[in-house]
Formats: C-alpha cells, sequence, structure tokens
C-alpha cells in the first residue's frame, strides 16, 4: 500500500502537504484546524522583529474569474504579519502543545542585518518550531527596508544572508525564492552554496490584474489607488513547474541531497503529482486554501494515492524527478525527430518491399511477414 509519509531534511512528514506562507497560517487558531484537518506541515504566516511597521489595507485582494465564476488569477497586496514578535513566540509554543508530531516552519523575514537574523531565529528556535523558511521573495511591501524580493533578487546579499542563518541554526532552513528573476538558478544556487537545505519556489509574481474600464482606475483600488501586487493561483502553475523543473536540475547536478518544496497553483493530488515528477520533495499550497478551505487535503491526499496507485508507486521518493531526464535543448528535439523519422523511413521500405529471400523469414513474425505478402 502506498504511504504519504516522507523524510525531508531529516525531519518526519505526516504527508508532503504543506500550507504556504500567508492568511491560512496566520495565528495560531488556524495553524491547529490546519492540522487538524490533515496538512503535514504549514509554514506560518512570515514575521519580522517590529510589526509596527506592518499596516495593511483593503480591499488587497483582487481575482481573474473563467466563465463559470470560478478564480484562476489571484492578485494580493498582502503584508507579513502584523502581529507582534511577542505573541508569535507564544501562537508558536501554542501550536507544538497541541500537535508535537506536525511540522511547523517559522516563515522569517529581516533586513540586511546579522543581529536581526541571528536574534528572530535564536527566539523562534527556542519556541519550538521545526525548521524555517526565510521569506526572500515577497514582490510587495517593505522594498525600502531591502526585504523580500529586494533581498532575494540578489544572489551576492543571498549569499551572506544564508550564510549568517546557516550559522545561526542546525534546524534545516529553506530559502523561498522569488519568480521575478531571469534565471531562477542564480539566487538558489547562491542560497544553497552558502549551506541552505533546501529551496521553496514559487512565491507570488510581480503583477497588475487590470483596469476597471468604468473607473479607469487599476485594481484592486484602495482610495482610487494601488500598487503592483503578488499574482498566485491556478494561471501560475505553468510558471511553477518551469521553475521546479530548473531548480531541480540544479540540485541534481550541483547540490544532491539538498531539497526542494514546490509551489504555485496547486489545488489537487494531479497537480502535487507533477511537482514531485519534476523533483520536488514536498507541495505548499496558500491560494487553494482561501479557494476551498482547509478540508481540500483530504482530497488531495486521496488522489495522491490513487495515483501512486495506479503506477505501482509505494513512496513519494520512488516517482520523484522521474521526468526530469525527459528535458533537453531545442537542438537535439530536432536531431531526435529527424533520427525517428529515418527510421520509420526505413522500416516502411522494408516493408514495402516484403519478403524476397528465402532467410528473411521470422518465426516471431511469420504471420505479418504473410501479411504484408498480400496483394
Amino acid at each position: 500500500m502506498p504511504t504519504l509519509q516522507t523524510t525531508v531534511n531529516g525531519i518526519k512528514f505526516p504527508n508532503p502537504f504543506v500550507i504556504g506562507s500567508g492568511p491560512p497560517g496566520t495565528n495560531a487558531r488556524v495553524i491547529c484546524r490546519s492540522f487538524a484537518d490533515g496538512w503535514g506541515a504549514s509554514s506560518a504566516k512570515t514575521v519580522s522583529l517590529d510589526a509596527s511597521k506592518v499596516i495593511n489595507v483593503a480591499p488587497r485582494y483582487g481575482r481573474l474569474k473563467d466563465d463559470t465564476g470560478e478564480p484562476y488569477g489571484w492578485e494580493n497586496i498582502e503584508l507579513i504579519s502584523t502581529m507582534s514578535f511577542d505573541q508569535w513566540i507564544d501562537e508558536y509554543k501554542r501550536v507544538k502543545d497541541a500537535y508535537p508530531d506536525n511540522v511547523l516552519i517559522a516563515s522569517i523575514m529581516e533586513e540586511f542585518n546579522k543581529d536581526a537574523w541571528f536574534e528572530i531565529i535564536e527566539r523562534c528556535e527556542a519556541a519550538g518550531v521545526d525548521m524555517f523558511e526565510c521569506n526572500f521573495s515577497c514582490p510587495h511591501g517593505l522594498p525600502e527596508r531591502k526585504m523580500g524580493a529586494a533581498m532575494g533578487e540578489d544572489p551576492e546579499i543571498l549569499s551572506e544572508v544564508c550564510g549568517w542563518v546557516r550559522a545561526a541554526t542546525k534546524k534545516p532552513v529553506w530559502a523561498k525564492m522569488t519568480p521575478n528573476v531571469t534565471r531562477i538558478e542564480d539566487p538558489s544556487r547562491a542560497c544553497l552554496a552558502a549551506g541552505i537545505d533546501g529551496i521553496t519556489a514559487i512565491n507570488t509574481i510581480r503583477s497588475v490584474i487590470g483596469v476597471d474600464l468604468e473607473t479607469l482606475r487599476p485594481m484592486p483600488t484602495v482610495e482610487g489607488y494601488t500598487t503592483p501586487g503578488g499574482y498566485s493561483c491556478k494561471a501560475v502553475k505553468p510558471i511553477a513547474l518551469r521553475m521546479n523543473m530548473e531548480i531541480a536540475t540544479l540540485i541534481r547536478d550541483e547540490f544532491p541531497g539538498r531539497t526542494l518544496s514546490g509551489l504555485g497553483g496547486i489545488e489537487t493530488g494531479e497537480d502535487a503529482a507533477e511537482f514531485f515528477l519534476l523533483g520536488a520533495d514536498t507541495v505548499q499550497v496558500c491560494t487553494g486554501v482561501m479557494k476551498h478551505g482547509y478540508k481540500l487535503v483530504e482530497t488531495m491526499k486521496e488522489q495522491l494515492l490513487a495515483f501512486m496507485e495506479k503506477h505501482g508507486f509505494e513512496t513519494i521518493d520512488d516517482f520523484k524527478g522521474k521526468a526530469l531526464p525527459y528535458f533537453t535543448t531545442h537542438a537535439d528535439l530536432v536531431r531526435r525527430q529527424a533520427e525517428a523519422k529515418a527510421e520509420k523511413a526505413e522500416a516502411m521500405a522494408k516493408r514495402a518491399a516484403g519478403i524476397t529471400t528465402d532467410e528473411n523469414w521470422d518465426g516471431d513474425d511469420f504471420v505479418k511477414q504473410s501479411d504484408d505478402l498480400v496483394g
């Protein structure tokens, strides 16, 4: 029987489904709800030492829907947690007291300040979190403090910050990558080379969701104005899959043993299977929970187990990365197709000629060879 239990970076996950950092992990109450409903892990909403500068606005979401009313694109201009860091320490403790066997991930974000990174890690670790996820990827809010994507776009800065993080803790650390770069391998490589255990990808894509053709104002509109936000939901899945493939290839070729947590548009077990086939060890869901609720995970687990049973896979590792070898260059595709066409033409020519000498008869193909000689 297939199992969804998996071990990643030395930590046992009841299943590979992780709540992605954001509103679904915004306090202990909702994190505990997610665990009660069957999620294996939760990356809590991103925290910093000083929440006093974090002020959200409303509305802060925009959605694109298909003809049935189903959202396929979702933009947010939401910031990191508005809750004080001291309160978050208590929230972490409450979660671990209630669910010691589930994996609690502290998503952390700080400025380019070594002491701040050491302090936030040491205090979170003392509260009992199992591992860390460095938010190097939020595409909006706090860029003036060089936080989030403003840091994650610069491999040189990432290398130094990840070095601080690695020195500050022995617990596993993932670096959450921004997709708003030309080559996702470059910042990922900087993080991994500095000793980070794994990569999370992708965070939201910097976007403008649309313009209201009645008011002529961009959306979502706050007092008539807006700011570019982060785009998520099903529409970003192809981009997330491509970047996961690139990061998984980097890990395979340069950093064997490191891990990948994939996210971006995942709403079904089949979606998750695609990320695993492209090299992910776990998958995260954020917008999907905001659309469907925490119980979504039960359906996703059933669907993933059905996929595994169909193909005879017992564990996630049995099919992790199985699709990676089938990526190549366009030039190689041209070569392969030319060779296939040549082989097909040769086979057709032989069939047209039929058996011309007695030594060409073959017992395995005797009936087919006889049929080929029928006028």
